[in-house]
């Protein structure tokens, strides 16, 4: 199951009321990006792109944290309003490469329980489409692959299996262009002014 657009909105809105920060509008810009992707695709539904594409964070709602800290609780979020979809999105979108993530044994509860879900989940279009989305929206806009990856990278350091993520994004990219039928940056809104925007890397602020 999945809320409405307008009931996803509104969540996303109470989570940014607890959490301020730019992860919102990059919420919504992920969403965006993920319908007018699958607007051009046979057989998936723009709606639910969209309405999973402003979900995928929500887990941030509670403060600060850790990716296995926000795809935990954005998680048990959605389950216990029982849009179960919009869960597995939550679970999937920050590990591209699903099981070669977990090729150790994770030392907290929370990893443990992603890295189950994780083993058990073969990764759909869906969760496919987010984690691209992932990568191609920020909280001013939308840019090409290589530029988010160097924000991101500028913001956390290289970490272990950067490059093998980055080589499955690329793939993704050319798998739903492939369906498409023309560029994925071709039906994001002006990706050519914001992709050469230079905002500083956002730093959390200090209390």
């Amino acid at each position: 199951m999945l809320p409405s657009a307008q009931v996803a909105l509104e969540e996303l809105n109470i989570a940014g009321r607890m959490n301020p920060g730019p992860w919102v509008k990059h919420s919504e810009n992920v969403g965006i990006a993920a319908r007018n992707i699958a607007e051009k695709i046979p057989g998936m539904d723009p709606d639910k792109a969209y309405v999973v594409g402003l979900l995928h964070d929500i887990g941030r709602r509670v403060g600060i944290v850790d990716i296995p800290t926000h795809v935990y609780e954005g998680y048990k979020h959605c389950m216990a309003r029982g849009w179960d979809e919009a869960a597995r999105v939550c679970m999937t979108h920050s590990y591209r490469l699903m099981k070669e993530e977990f090729d150790y044994e994770p030392s907290t509860e929370q990893e443990k329980a992603i890295k189950e879900y994780i083993l058990n989940t073969e990764a759909d279009d869906y969760d496919k489409l987010i984690q691209i989305c992932d990568s191609l929206a920020t909280d001013y806009g939308f840019v090409i692959l290589e530029k988010r990856f160097v924000d991101v990278t500028r913001r956390y350091g290289i970490m272990e299996d950067y490059i093998k993520g980055w080589d499955v994004s690329f793939k993704i990219k050319e798998s739903f262009e492939e369906k498409m039928g023309c560029s994925i940056y071709d039906v994001l809104p002006d990706i050519g002014r914001t992709t050469l925007l230079s905002p500083k890397p956002w730093t959390p602020p200090t209390k």
